[in-house]
């Protein structure tokens, strides 16, 4: 069994430009078991996965107990290196992020995903957001040095300006500020145009993350734009949920 620091540094290397690390997001023991047998070389949740799940509303209204607890039912299934999706952080100051990244860390995650965002949707100050990402790095140093801090940006979701060059600027912009707080990749997620996504590789001084729709373009086309890093969000469990309900309905006869 490979210990927390060995298997930090498997999912570090895995962080290629050109030649990404493709996770299918998963939400419990039993997605995890399944992804990890299906050939996947690391794990990561998706927390709206999570949350139907657990029965919530998608937006850190999972406890932090029960969350804890199932971060270390998923990494005690597998061998593989585990991500975790905190959402915001769980907590309004830079103190609350640094504990739950710690917890989340001691728990047996190698890494933890954190958006920039506010509840209502826009984006939070640059500085502030800033001070938050080196928290959570502080946190996660304190459990488990090498652990790899994903850093998501909505500015393609929350800036209201419509100018492409104006998001780029903005992607530039917190990729550098977020960098020198501590994060190791950028999370950029709601983009399809390949175009697109390349200009944001460029842009950004992290090895970038998207999010593809499976559908869509290739992981090969989505590699040639530069990506180090492709996640599939909750479209797995929504997979599943679809599957289940025909099923159903077909027992059922309806």
């Amino acid at each position: 069994m490979p210990t927390q620091a060995e298997k930090a540094a498997l999912f570090a290397s895995l962080h290629v430009p050109g030649d990404p690390i493709v996770l299918v997001n998963i939400w419990d023991a039993g997605s995890a078991k399944t992804v990890a047998e299906a050939g996947a070389k690391a794990l990561a949740t998706g927390s709206h996965p999570m949350a139907d799940m657990f029965g919530v509303e998608d937006g850190e209204h999972m406890p932090m107990p029960e969350l804890l607890f199932m971060v270390k039912q998923i990494v005690g299934a597998t061998e593989l290196p585990v991500s975790h999706d905190i959402e915001r952080g769980y907590g309004a100051a830079p103190a609350d992020v640094e504990r739950t990244c710690q917890a989340v860390v001691s728990a047996g995650a190698i890494g933890v995903n954190m958006e920039d965002s506010l509840p209502e949707g826009s984006l939070r100050d640059i500085s502030e957001q800033a001070d938050r990402y080196g928290a959570a790095r502080s946190g996660m140093d304190g459990a488990c040095p090498g652990t790899w801090l994903n850093a998501r940006t909505d500015v393609f979701a929350a800036m209201a300006d419509p100018d492409p060059a104006a998001k780029l600027d903005a992607v530039a912009e917190r990729s550098e500020a977020y960098a020198a707080a501590g994060a190791d990749s950028l999370f950029v997620p709601f983009l399809r145009d390949l175009a697109v996504i390349e200009k944001v590789c460029a842009a950004s001084v992290l090895p970038v993350n998207v999010m593809r729709i499976v559908g869509g373009a290739t992981i090969a086309e989505y590699a040639a734009t530069g990506v180090a890093r492709i996640s599939h969000g909750p479209t797995p469990r929504n997979a599943v949920m679809e599957a289940l309900g025909h099923l159903a309905r077909d027992i059922y006869g309806t």
